[in-house]
């Protein structure tokens, strides 16, 4: 008569690792705010430092690569940094969160 009543047993057990794993999610999710990347482009010339929050921190930039006669190419080495900034962190997100969802993506990470 309550033959189903043996899978509820599974389900709560399935429904406490799922909440544990949120919660280490949004702990690592809070973590990977406070890490920083560093990207490297034209030669060294231009070194991007981005955070978690996909917020620049900091540009340097050597003073050769600032030619008058060619702007755009330092313009270009910015907008390249600062992707490669931003892949950096995608990868860096995607490596830590799959430690705790065991490679599985998820909508939204």
């Amino acid at each position: 008569m309550f033959n189903g009543m043996g899978n509820m047993g599974n389900m709560q057990g399935m429904m406490k690792k799922v909440q544990k794993m949120q919660a280490e999610m949004l702990k690592m999710q809070e973590e990977l705010k406070t890490r920083t990347v560093e990207t490297t482009v034209g030669g060294g010339a231009l070194t991007i430092v981005a955070n978690g929050k996909k917020e620049i921190e900091s540009i340097k930039i050597k003073p050769e690569a600032l030619d008058p006669d060619d702007v755009e190419m330092l313009q270009d080495m910015i907008v390249s940094g600062v992707n490669e900034a931003m892949r950096k962190i995608d990868e860096m997100t995607e490596r830590e969160m799959s430690k705790i969802t065991g490679g599985m993506k998820l909508p939204g990470m």
